[in-house]
């Protein structure tokens, strides 16, 4: 099992960001791809026509959220934290994404540039 962190800066408020991340109608204009969502601790989530599922477990307005993802067969959670930092005009996204399967690290470790925070910097960057 592997760890993954990184930082991601987006031109937006840590506002506009936690609500691009936990509103599905927004999850959807920067996915292109229906989302279930919610921000009620021990919710189920799935994105990306459930390529990725699992459950909600903390939030906190504007500043963090925590999910565990599903990967079938593991025994050990694997824990997605985002925390949102306010820096000038924009918001460092501090990402850690941990417990990731071995065999899976890679395609994690790009699919959060390209396909998750890629598209929401995008996102942003075009509105």
């Amino acid at each position: 099992m592997k760890d993954f962190k990184k930082y991601y800066h987006i031109p937006a408020t840590p506002e506009e960001i936690y609500i691009a991340l936990t509103n599905p109608l927004t999850i959807e204009l920067w996915t292109g791809d229906p989302a279930i969502m919610s921000t009620e601790p021990g919710s189920d989530f799935s994105l990306w026509e459930g390529s990725i599922v699992g459950k909600n477990l903390e939030f906190e307005e504007n500043e963090k959220i925590v999910q565990q993802w599903y990967f079938d067969g593991q025994p050990d959670a694997s824990i997605v934290t985002i925390k949102l930092h306010h820096d000038k005009n924009a918001t460092s996204v501090e990402l850690r994404h941990t417990n990731i399967p071995d065999a899976e690290y890679d395609g994690f470790a790009d699919g959060w540039d390209n396909s998750y925070f890629g598209p929401l910097r995008e996102f942003f960057e075009d509105n």
